[in-house]
C-alpha cells in the first residue's frame, strides 16, 4: 500500500490530501485547507508581498510535517496559473523549494480541463454531457461523451472578476452579455446531463437543501431544477453579509464571494435555457489523484458504482469478510425469488450496495452491525448512485434486522421515498439476511440456489460444492422473518 500526498495552491487556499493507494483504489485519508487571501492580493499590486510569503512557507512546513508523519512515498505539489498574475512568482517557488523540498507545477488551462474532467467522471454517472466549473477568473464550460473530452470554452468570468458592490440582478444581466452562445454550446441536448463543480455550485446546493427542507445533507448528485435554484438565488440576494456568513454549512471565508457565483450561475441557467444541473463535488485534487497515480495502474471502469464498492472494500476487509460472496448470493436470491418480490430492476443497485457492504455497521457494533451500516452507507461518498438509491441501500441494510427499521426514521425521507420503497426495503433486506446465512462458514460452498413454489412454501434447494449444512442450519434461522415479509413458508434443502 502506498501513501500519496498532494498539496494544491489555488486563489484563496492551501489545501493537502493525503490519500492510500492500492491495487488502482484509494481511499482519503487526511484533508487540511488553510486560507490563503492570494487572489485578492494579486488583484491590488500583482506581487505576493512578504507577509503572505511567509504565512505560506508555514503552512507548508507544517503540511511537510505531516506528510512526514503518515508515511508518504509520494508527494504531488501543483498550483493554479492564478499564481502567474504575480510578477514574483518565480522567486516565491523558489523559496518555497528551498524551505520545504517541494516544487510545484503550474497547471495550463488545458491540465486544469483534463483534471477537472476525471474528477467529474468518476464522481457523477454520466456517459454523455456537459460540466461547468464556476473559477474565480474563468468559467469552463466542457462537452464530453463516453469519458472523452469533445470540446470545450474558457469564458473570462470569474467570481473574483464581479464587482460586489454592483446590484446583483445588474450583475446577472453584465454576466449574460458576456456569455458567447457558440459552438457546442448552442447543442446541449436533453439527452445531455449538465453537471455543475466548485465553491459556487455546492454552496448553491447547501442553501438550496435547506429552503427545500431537503432531508438528506449530501451534496454529491445533488439535483438541482431551474425553479429552485431561482428560489435560491432571489433569498440570497436579500441578505447581507454577515447574514449570508451565519448559514450552516457555507464556508465563512467564501461568503463574500458566494452572490457572484450565484449571479454567474443564473446568468447560465437563462443564457443556456438549462431545466436542471446535477451538482458534483469533483475537485482538483481528485483529478490529479486519477491523472498522475491511478490511471496507470487501473483499467478504464464504466460502472462507477462498483468502482466505488471496490474502493470501499479494497481498505475496509480483513480476513474473515465475505463481502463479494454475499453480494455474489443476493444477486442469485435476486433474481431466483423474482416471482417473489416482484421488483422492477431498479432496486438491483440498491441491492448491490445494501449486500455489498451488509456488515459496514461493525466499525460501530460487530455484533449489531445492521442497526448501525444506514448512516456508513448514506454518507459513504458512493458514485453513480442516486440520493434516493442510498437511502433505499442504507434501510436495506437495516433490515436485515426487522425489529431495527423505524418508521420514525423513514418518515424524515418521506419526500424522496416512495410507498413502494418500503415495501422492497423489507423484502430485500431479508434477501441480504439470507445470502448472509448462506455463506455462514465464510466460504462459497453454496454456489446456486434454485426455487420451487408449491402453495403457500417455497424450497430452496442449493446447488454446493461440499458440506452445506452449516449454511441450510442458518439459512432457516431466517425462515420466520421470510414468512413476516413473503407470506410464505421457507424450506432449504
Amino acid at each position: 500500500m502506498e501513501k500519496i500526498a498532494i498539496i494544491e495552491l489555488n486563489e484563496k487556499a492551501l489545501k493537502l490530501s493525503i490519500y492510500k493507494v492500492n491495487n488502482g483504489k484509494s481511499n482519503l485519508s487526511l484533508v487540511k485547507n488553510q486560507s490563503v487571501a492570494l487572489a485578492e492580493e494579486l488583484d491590488e499590486g500583482e506581487l505576493i508581498n512578504p507577509n503572505t510569503k511567509n504565512e505560506m512557507l508555514e503552512v507548508l512546513k507544517v503540511y511537510r510535517k505531516l506528510i512526514e508523519g503518515y508515511g508518504v512515498s509520494k508527494i504531488l505539489s501543483f498550483a493554479t496559473n492564478v499564481l502567474y498574475k504575480a510578477r514574483n512568482y518565480r522567486g516565491f517557488l523558489d523559496e518555497v523549494f528551498n524551505n520545504t523540498g517541494l516544487n510545484f507545477i503550474i497547471l495550463s488551462d488545458e491540465d486544469y480541463i483534463k483534471n477537472l474532467f476525471n474528477a467529474v467522471v468518476n464522481s457523477i454517472d454520466s456517459a454523455k454531457g456537459v460540466f461547468i466549473y464556476v473559477g474565480a477568473y474563468n468559467l469552463y464550460v466542457v462537452k464530453y461523451n463516453r469519458r472523452a473530452i469533445l470540446g470545450s470554452v474558457i469564458l473570462p468570468i470569474g467570481s473574483y472578476l464581479i464587482d460586489t458592490s454592483m446590484d446583483i440582478d445588474e450583475a446577472v444581466k453584465e454576466i449574460k452579455s458576456k456569455i458567447v452562445v457558440e459552438g457546442f454550446l448552442q447543442d446541449i441536448d436533453d439527452d445531455s446531463k449538465v453537471v455543475g463543480l466548485g465553491d459556487a455550485f455546492i454552496s448553491l446546493g447547501k442553501i438550496a437543501k435547506k429552503i427545500m427542507r431537503y432531508p438528506l445533507d449530501v451534496d454529491n448528485n445533488f439535483l438541482i431544477t431551474k425553479e429552485n435554484m431561482t428560489k435560491t438565488f432571489d433569498f440570497v440576494k436579500g441578505l447581507d453579509l454577515e447574514k449570508i456568513k451565519k448559514i450552516k454549512g457555507i464556508d465563512y471565508d467564501d461568503a463574500g464571494r458566494i452572490t457572484s457565483g450565484f449571479a454567474i450561475i443564473k446568468a447560465l441557467f437563462e443564457v443556456l435555457n438549462l431545466k436542471e444541473v446535477t451538482i458534483s463535488t469533483a475537485n482538483l485534487r481528485a483529478g490529479l489523484l486519477q491523472v498522475n497515480v491511478l490511471s496507470p495502474n487501473q483499467e478504464k471502469f464504466n460502472d462507477l458504482l462498483t468502482n466505488s464498492l471496490e474502493s470501499y472494500y479494497e481498505f475496509n476487509n480483513d480476513e474473515f469478510s465475505i463481502n463479494q460472496y454475499v453480494y455474489n448470493m443476493s444477486t442469485i436470491l435476486f433474481k431466483q425469488l423474482k416471482v417473489m418480490h416482484k421488483l422492477p430492476r431498479f432496486y438491483v443497485k440498491p441491492l448491490r450496495i445494501a449486500s455489498f457492504m451488509y456488515d459496514c455497521g461493525k466499525c460501530i457494533n460487530s455484533e449489531h452491525f445492521s442497526k448501525y451500516g444506514f448512516e456508513k452507507i448514506v454518507f459513504s461518498e458512493l458514485a453513480g448512485v442516486t440520493h434516493r438509491e442510498l437511502l433505499i441501500a442504507g434501510f436495506i441494510c437495516v433490515c436485515q434486522n426487522l425489529d431495527d427499521f423505524s418508521l420514525n426514521e423513514w418518515i424524515k425521507y418521506k419526500d424522496i421515498l416512495t410507498e413502494e420503497d418500503m415495501d422492497a426495503v423489507r423484502k430485500l433486506g431479508i434477501i441480504v439476511k439470507l445470502a448472509v446465512a448462506l455463506n455462514a462458514s465464510r466460504k462459497p460452498v453454496v454456489q446456486d440456489i434454485v426455487c420451487d413454489i408449491l402453495g403457500d412454501s417455497i424450497i430452496m434447494k442449493t446447488v454446493v460444492e461440499g458440506d452445506a449444512s452449516y449454511e441450510i442450519l442458518e439459512g432457516m434461522k431466517v425462515a420466520q422473518d421470510y414468512k413476516k415479509v413473503y407470506k410464505k413458508s421457507l424450506q432449504i434443502i
